[in-house]
């Protein structure tokens, strides 16, 4: 590598910090979770089952950050400990929705209280206004590198 070479500055780098943002909240929740018996993926699972009942394998692996055949070892074990249920075959297609039981809600609204709590740290510096529109330039940027990835 030439002398030259002038890479990122991490130190005024916002996707660096927002990477840092990432693993620190990522971090702070496994903490929470971890007496829970549960970590971020398993309670993500769980959160979007319960805003979004019969969601597929593949739709839980998006919307969870996970390869699909990471989710369907989280949801087999997640079914054999009686947290959700999926049908033994697929009403439609291949798709065997999943559902959470009642010991799955039981255990989400306990992991929500820790993860809440977590938020609530983060956000503890922040107006209501500044978090607001935090909220906001972070969709827009989300959104731009969405915009750019559907262009490619």
């Amino acid at each position: 590598m030439s002398q030259d070479f002038i890479g990122v500055d991490l130190e005024t780098s916002l996707g660096y910090l927002l990477k840092e943002a990432s693993s620190a909240l990522r971090a702070a929740m496994e903490a929470v979770l971890r007496p829970l018996g549960m970590t971020v993926t398993h309670y993500s699972c769980l959160e979007l089952l319960a805003q979004r009942p019969g969601l597929s394998n593949s739709e839980l692996a998006r919307g969870a950050f996970v390869t699909r055949q990471s989710m369907n070892v989280l949801l087999q074990g997640l079914e054999r400990d009686g947290y959700v249920t999926r049908p033994a075959q697929a009403p439609v297609g291949k798709v065997l929705p999943t559902r959470l039981t009642p010991r799955g809600r039981r255990s989400l609204e306990k992991a929500t209280v820790a993860v809440r709590s977590v938020e609530d740290r983060m956000l503890g510096g922040l107006s209501k206004d500044e978090h607001a529109e935090a909220f906001r330039i972070l969709q827009g940027m989300i959104q731009s590198l969405r915009d750019d990835n559907e262009d490619a």
